[in-house]
């Protein structure tokens, strides 16, 4: 991993992928990044365990140590994304996290078996995605950019409702949707709005952090927050590696394979969401190859620690695409930050103590803005009927039949597990289907079609 000199030394390289900015100036823009994803890079870990302690209560899981290692990962992950080793790595602003992509399967998979069956079919499951991504130049032309477009806007329509469930307070909170929470979320987003109408230059990029701040401090004296989880945390802890013997069992390994397959549809549209919405460029070849296998491989060393799979953070694609903030210096000290938080245990209790509201007001727009980013790849694509009929038809179908789970009583249980609740699978599936199944239309055809609509 080689970060590059450069000495020029300026806010504004913050706007560039590569060049210094001053540390002091880089920090904020760095922890930003993973306040706005840091509870969320836990709960799948919680869920998973606590479904798999029920069922299996002769296993013993030590899950602070889990959320210490989850940090960790989380933080080597989006390391290499920003610096890559070898050809492991996308070479841009994208943070890795533990993915909710992988939920329903994980559960499945933890509580039908139990976790260290889980762990080998995480690792097995993340070689193969890695060593796809490896292979990317052989089969990135199947996926074309309107299928890329189609897979943005529905990641971002997909996580809508996770901003939303957070400004009421969280999913399963006792006070979801109370006055307070609303109140709390409110103040927040307007605190993010007003800093980045009033603020000048640079500043204004940091408009995320500041209703962070003004959020907890409102929580603190709302008595919003509990502080018991920084005085219990340790000062200092090592991560243990292999905390469990993985085990493999082939009917698993399917199991999550499948997920694997439609996380990595998911890693090309955030990926290609950084490049489109925060660099104004189409996703490079090398970088499809580099994100995928980063999001594999480091999913095995996940399972090595004990966790559920990583992948790309789609909180911190929209925060990308809102900020234009891409310089790769700058968001290091977010990977840095998770592994520090990994290795000083009250540094992430510190931030798992920041409200659901907080991060619904703060997060609400940011995820929007992937939704903007998907339309304008689409619009780039054309308004030819042809993209017009895959953009359409996966969109509705994709995100509607999610919408009524009950349409896949009839799917056998992996693929119903894959499909009933994931939009990204559906959309991706039907729109790389129809990609091969409608007809192209001849180059004069589309030419006259945009001259038409240009001129209109």
């Amino acid at each position: 991993m080689k970060i590059e000199k450069n000495t020029d030394v300026s806010i504004d390289n913050i706007y560039k992928l590569e060049g210094r900015v001053p540390v002091s100036k880089a920090i904020p823009f760095g922890l930003q990044h993973v306040l706005a994803m840091f509870v969320s890079n836990l709960v799948p870990i919680i869920i998973v365990v606590g479904a798999a302690t029920k069922a299996h209560p002769e296993l013993e899981i030590n899950l602070p140590m889990l959320i210490q290692n989850a940090m960790l990962v989380a933080g080597l992950g989006s390391l290499i994304q920003l610096y890559p080793v070898w050809k492991i790595g996308a070479k841009l602003p994208v943070i890795m996290g533990v993915s909710f992509t992988f939920l329903a399967s994980l559960l499945y998979v933890a509580t039908t078996y139990n976790y260290p069956t889980m762990i080998g079919a995480v690792i097995v499951g993340g070689c193969i995605e890695g060593s796809l991504g490896l292979c990317a130049k052989y089969w990135r032309r199947f996926i074309t950019p309107i299928v890329s477009a189609c897979v943005v806007t529905t990641i971002g329509f997909s996580i809508l409702n996770v901003g939303a469930a957070s400004f009421g307070g969280g999913h399963g909170a006792a006070d979801f949707g109370s006055i307070q929470n609303l109140f709390v979320g409110t103040v927040t987003l307007v605190s993010c709005l007003l800093f980045n109408i009033f603020a000048k230059g640079f500043w204004k990029q940091l408009s995320i952090l500041f209703g962070l701040i003004v959020g907890y401090i409102l929580s603190i004296f709302m008595g919003k927050i509990d502080f018991q989880p920084i005085l219990d945390a340790n000062f200092v802890a090592i991560p243990h590696f292999l905390p469990f013997k993985p085990e493999f069992n082939l009917n698993a390994i399917i199991a999550l394979v499948v997920v694997f397959l439609v996380s990595a549809a998911e890693t090309i549209g955030d990926t290609t969401a950084v490049c489109v919405g925060g660099l104004g460029r189409d996703i490079t070849e090398r970088e499809v190859q580099g994100s995928l296998a980063c999001d594999g491989f480091l999913s095995a060393v996940s399972g090595l620690f004990g966790c559920t799979p990583i992948t790309s953070f789609s909180q911190n694609v929209g925060l990308v695409a809102m900020t234009k903030v891409v310089n790769r210096f700058t968001i290091m000290f977010g990977a840095l930050t998770l592994i520090l938080a990994a290795l000083f245990p009250k540094i992430g209790a510190f931030f798992s103590t920041l409200p659901e509201p907080v991060l619904g007001g703060c997060t609400i727009m940011m995820f929007g803005s992937i939704v903007v980013s998907g339309m304008n790849m689409v619009a780039r694509c054309g308004f030819t009927s042809r993209n017009t009929t895959i953009a359409a038809l996966s969109l509705s179908m994709g995100i509607g039949f999610t919408q009524v789970p009950e349409i896949f009583k009839e799917f056998p249980p992996l693929l119903r597990d894959v499909f009933s609740a994931n939009p990204v699978a559906n959309v991706f599936v039907i729109a790389l289907l129809l990609t091969f199944l409608l007809p192209k239309i001849k180059k004069e055809e589309e030419m006259e079609i945009a001259i038409d609509i240009e001129e209109k």
